[in-house]
This record gives structure tokens, sequence and C-alpha cells, in this order.
């Protein structure tokens, strides 16, 4: 539970980074998501991705919305800056944290509900506007705090928990950020950690936006209609004297394949999820082509992993706005108030 402490000693021959910190030192409160959720995966993917490029966890600011994704912060990077925001509210808060000190690293977790949903227009102006950050999309298809409906990147005909089919047609963000703009974009599956790792390295050391949507199973909503050992069906053949929950133990999903190869990943609940890996000779400098090679394999039934777009020259929201070198936070009166003579002078420029 996440009020309960990990050791703060570690064993002596952990091995350190270049700043001297060990991977424990990247780690955050123990994790309350269920046993096997793919977050978990992800979190560790951002605590290795962090401690192999010696970022000191004072610098990173860490943003989220609400959702189970958004809880993640929590269980890593314990000593960075934190802030969790309301629903599909993150870019802003961000954007605004941003702008005021630019010598943070910002990191942004969400997830399919968060992003997809209330929060689609706040996703769009953060991609299009090129706030320098790493957005990751923890996607699962579900809300799973609210016990499993389908969220806005569910696919179409796909069955939740108690066997209703979703009859919408799901939004992909990755398309969706390419075309607003993004310039690192990126997919991943939460198991996959070789693969993972060095895409979020990626995200971290680029100059701009970057977005990687991170497909992630839910464990807790598997337990499909039509089961003979579904709780549904269980509760209808016993008269119990109270409604109790479960969620069920299960192994964490994972997966290793080459680079150009299709690989099907049984889930929990039985269904399949088809990953290919992007080939090596793949241009991911090709925003068009990542497009069209994104909706091709999609129509193939194919999720399609790897870096698919970066802009090796791509600039940030404070090179478009000209903003000082200085952080805002830390600029004096003077500076931040010159005087109503520079006010009349922006004025007449408009004019």
């Amino acid at each position: 539970m996440t009020y309960l402490a990990k050791p703060a000693l570690h064993h002596p021959t952990l091995p350190t980074n270049r700043l001297g910190y060990t991977r424990r030192d990247y780690e955050g409160k123990i994790s309350t998501l269920c046993a096997g959720c793919g977050h978990d995966s992800i979190s560790a993917a951002i605590i290795q991705a962090c401690w192999e490029l010696d970022v000191e966890p004072h610098r990173v600011a860490k943003l989220s919305g609400i959702g189970c994704s958004s809880k993640t912060p929590d269980y890593f990077l314990g000593n960075s800056h934190g802030f969790n925001t309301v629903h599909g509210r993150m870019p802003s808060v961000l954007t605004g944290a941003a702008l005021a000190n630019r010598e943070l690293v910002y990191l942004g977790v969400s997830g399919d509900g968060d992003s997809a949903s209330i929060g689609l227009g706040q996703f769009a102006h953060l991609m299009r506007r090129g706030v320098n950050m790493t957005y990751i999309v923890e996607n699962n298809g579900v809300y799973g705090l609210t016990k499993g409906q389908f969220s806005a990147t569910a696919d179409q005909g796909s069955k939740s928990k108690r066997g209703a089919v979703n009859l919408d047609s799901p939004i992909d963000l990755v398309p969706l950020a390419l075309q607003l703009g993004a310039t690192y974009v990126a997919r991943a599956f939460s198991g996959d950690k070789a693969q993972l790792v060095p895409l979020i390295k990626g995200a971290l050391a680029h100059p701009g936006a970057a977005f990687i949507d991170v497909i992630s199973p839910c464990v807790a909503f598997n337990n499909h209609a039509g089961s003979t050992r579904s709780y549904d069906y269980v509760r209808e053949h016993n008269e119990a004297v109270n409604r109790i929950d479960f969620m069920p133990r299960r192994s964490e999903i994972t997966a290793d394949y080459a680079a150009g190869t299709v690989v099907d990943v049984p889930q929990h609940d039985g269904s399949i999820l088809r990953l290919r890996k992007l080939a090596e000779d793949f241009d991911p400098r090709d925003r068009i082509g990542a497009i069209e090679h994104v909706m091709q394999h999609q129509a193939r039934g194919e999720i399609v992993t790897g870096l698919l777009f970066v802009d090796p020259e791509a600039g940030d929201l404070h090179q478009r706005l000209g903003t000082p070198a200085t952080p805002m936070n830390r600029l004096d009166e003077k500076a931040l108030c010159p005087g109503s003579a520079m006010l009349e002078r922006i004025n007449a420029s408009l004019r």
C-alpha cells in the first residue's frame, strides 16, 4: 500500500549510474494497482529509462489527470516534483508549468479515458503547440476505476466485462498526434520492456512534443458474460447476503519478438493482441508515411509498435514564443512588469 514506506537502505553492491544513484533511487511508493497490471510495467520502464539517462530526480516534474494511469506517478521518481490535476486537464497545467520553468524535465502520464475523451481538446493543443515534454498514455481501452466501461480507444466490436458490445469507432491517438504536429511519436506494448525503455529515453531527450501510446492490458475486467466461473453467474445462482467483489491475481503479460515481425499476444480474457514491430529499414522521418503505415496495418488487425516519427530538428514552445532563457519563476519584478511605456509600445505595434 502507498502508506507503507519502502526500505531506505540499499544493498552496497547495487549498481549506480553516473550520478551515483541506484535504480532504487528512482522508485516511488508501493503500487496499489491490481497485480499484473500493465501500468506497473510502464512505471518500471520509466524508472529504468531515467536511471540509464542519469536524470536527476529532483529536475523532473511529473503531472497526471484522473484514472488508474494517473495514479502511477506516485509509484516512480519519489524525489521529483508531482502534480495530480483534474480529469483531462493535465496538458494545460503542464503547459503553464513549462512556460514558468523551462529548466525542468516534464513528464505527463495519462490514460485513454483521460486523454481521448474529456481531455481530447487539451491533448490536441499540447501536441500542436510543441510543448517540450514527454506524454505517455497508458492505454487499456477501459475506465478501470469505474468498473470497466468502454473508453474512446476501445475497438469497435469488442466486448466489455458484462458482455456489452462497443458500437462506436475508436479514437487512435497515434495518427492524431502525427496530424497535430507532434515531433516524436511512438507506440509500444507494456510487456515489451526491451522496446519501451529506449522509446522513453528517446522521448525524454527529445526537444519538443514527444508522445508514446502504450498498450497496457487491464487484468481486472476479463470476466465476461457466458462463463460459468464469472462473478455474475455465481451471484445469480447463489443467495448471498451481500455483494463482494474480488480482483484475481494475474501474471504479467510480456512479449519478445524481432523487428519487422508479428506476434500474437494472448490476453487474460482469451482475446489476442496482434503486435507488429517496425522493420529496421522503416523511415521515422516521414510523417505522412507513418500515418499511412499505421492505418494500413490497423486494417489488417495489427498494432504497429516502435518509433513511428521523429523530427530531428524539432523546436519547442519557448522557441516559437521567444521566451527568455531565464525561467519566469526567477525573473524579478522589473523584468515581469516593465511599466506602462512598454505596454503602450506593445499596443502600438498591434494597431
